[in-house]
């Protein structure tokens, strides 16, 4: 008796589960879905950067020499009219028409970025925050420090990186918001998902396609839910410490603002980086030779040597200070070891310390997750990992509209056919919103006025129009049968992927023997995938074709022997 009253409760508790595990992942596995897709894309968002912008397609450049190419960079910036008008109304009088006080220069470069980033932040005369600054940008050529155009829309880590973590809604932080929200409901689903299965490590070795459609699509899901369940859970974790204190619980910037600048003052005499200017003008001793007693000492104690940001602060000013952290490209942990000097007479002050144990922990978490290290095996894995969380959200909205729809024609509802309409919209139309932006980055003139804005317009229309054909088409859903928007988008991406690549060959020249031959895989990469993404739409459109005209034989025979 007590055995049978525990396994009810067992049974409960697992039903209990798995109701948590579909609802959690229907409501809010469409937003996981793009974060997974975009994460995948994201992990060579610089690749697709030199994709989309041809004048960036060269070699990878170390940090140049601040002498001959930073400075004169620098010195030709200022913020754009945009960011000025943006500051006055934070400011009590009116906006100087050039800003000559510099508070910050800083370049930032990786392994894989061929192009340099330049940031300058300018002291803002009565400004109601003394400490906020407003801000320019630069793009150049590490090379010869030739300005390159800046308003280009880097479509790996411009758009498809964001909308990883943010799907690009920045309005009161709204994206961080829902993303954190569906990763907090990830993690529930995973947990419950373990707790339903109780042969778990079978579901590794379980994949029956010659099974019923039913059978082998939750087969599918399971596989890909279990073979990626470390990376799927490490990913949602890590993902929500990154952003916890920034967006989700910003106490050192609200409730503890005084004390955190208090801290800084503190901090800025304990290090000697003082934390705000003199008001005395000093001159600035050479800053490559900092750069290169930076390397020095990284070389002796046994570090690459490689410089991934360089930050002049307080720049004309007694209290500047010159900046140089190492790229980092040699471990996983995401590492500074910054070395600073004072800025006008080029004198060490401080090289920083070895990180405590809980810093070193969220380092290696923080570096783990946003993979700024040279390995590129492990980099495919997390492409692997991404893809395998889409698979498996994808899966799981196929079957729960197959496991529903037969139900739900008999009884009249609409909800089956709701539910594939966005499902299609999900898996199938995030595909060709994203090969629509491809299309549109090759097909746009170079200098068209708000040329990213077009591009962004082509991405969302494209996904609007995807999801109205699916609903359009899903009339057939309502009679429990296949939505036939799921055959017809697959040929639509198959289209789109080959017409990317060919538009990337007639207007830039740079066709994929071309590219394979010279061994720049950055592009040859994207041109590859593309081939393959349109190689498998055409398949799982044939696929579905031939499974439609089954079910259409099938049925027609059915009604031939009901008449009979």
């Amino acid at each position: 008796m007590a055995r049978t009253k525990e396994s009810v409760v067992t049974q409960s508790f697992r039903q209990a589960m798995a109701w948590l595990h579909t609802w959690f992942g229907l409501v809010l596995g469409f937003v996981l879905m793009a974060a997974f897709f975009f994460g995948a894309l994201s992990v060579f968002d610089r690749e697709i950067d030199r994709w989309s912008i041809p004048a960036t397609r060269f070699e990878p450049q170390p940090m140049p020499s601040y002498e001959k190419i930073l400075r004169p960079a620098f010195e030709r910036m200022q913020p754009l009219p945009a960011a000025v008008e943006a500051m006055a109304p934070r400011v009590d009088g009116p906006m100087p028409q050039r800003f000559d006080t510099v508070g910050s220069w800083s370049a930032y470069t990786t392994h894989r970025d061929p192009v340099l980033a330049l940031f300058a932040g300018y002291v803002v005369p009565n400004a109601k925050d003394p400490d906020e600054q407003v801000w320019a940008y630069a793009t150049i050529d590490p090379r010869d420090g030739t300005s390159l155009p800046d308003d280009r829309l880097k479509l790996g880590s411009g758009f498809f990186y964001p909308m990883h973590y943010s799907l690009t809604l920045d309005w009161k932080n709204l994206g961080f918001w829902i993303v954190g929200l569906s990763a907090l409901a990830m993690l529930a689903a995973l947990v419950s998902g373990v707790v339903m299965h109780r042969k778990l490590f079978r579901e590794l070795f379980t994949f029956r396609p010659g099974k019923a459609r039913l059978r082998s699509v939750l087969d599918l899901h399971n596989l890909t839910g279990v073979v990626a369940l470390p990376f799927h859970f490490f990913f949602a974790f890590t993902g929500l410490l990154i952003f916890a204190a920034t967006y989700y619980f910003p106490v050192g910037h609200t409730q503890l603002h005084d004390l955190h600048d208090r801290y800084a003052e503190i901090e800025a005499s304990q290090t000697g980086l003082p934390h705000e200017r003199a008001g005395v003008a000093a001159g600035l001793a050479n800053v490559d030779a900092m750069v290169a007693e930076a390397q020095r000492r990284w070389e002796a104690g046994g570090k690459a040597g490689d410089v991934g940001f360089l930050v002049l602060m307080h720049v004309g000013d007694a209290n500047g200070y010159v900046s140089v952290y190492r790229a980092g490209t040699d471990r996983i942990a995401l590492v500074g070891d910054g070395i600073h000097f004072k800025a006008s007479t080029g004198e060490l002050i401080r090289e920083d310390p070895a990180a405590t144990p809980v810093a070193k922990a969220a380092e290696f978490l923080t570096g783990l997750h946003l993979q700024h290290f040279r390995h590129w095996l492990l980099r495919w894995l997390y492409v692997l990992g991404g893809l395998a969380g889409a698979v498996c959200i994808a899966t799981g909205f196929v079957f729960f509209v197959e496991k529903r729809k037969r139900q739900h024609a008999l009884a009249g509802s609409q909800g089956a056919r709701i539910v594939d309409a966005l499902a299609v919209a999900s898996v199938a139309g995030m595909v060709i919103a994203t090969l629509s932006i491809l299309v549109a980055n090759r097909l746009l003139p170079d200098d068209l006025t708000g040329r990213g804005d077009w591009e962004r317009y082509a991405f969302w229309g494209s996904w609007v129009l995807a999801l109205l054909h699916a609903a359009w088409r899903s009339a057939p859903v309502a009679r429990g049968l296949p939505n036939p928007a799921w055959r017809e988008q697959c040929w639509v991406i198959a289209a789109l992927a080959v017409a990317a690549m060919v538009l990337n060959w007639l207007t830039t020249g740079d066709h994929l023997l071309r590219t394979l031959a010279a061994g720049y895989w950055p592009v040859a990469g994207v041109d590859l995938a593309l081939l393959a993404t349109a190689a498998i739409a055409a398949a799982a459109g044939r696929m579905l074709g031939r499974r439609s005209t089954a079910r259409a034989d099938a049925r027609i025979r059915e009604q031939e022997a009901a008449h009979a």
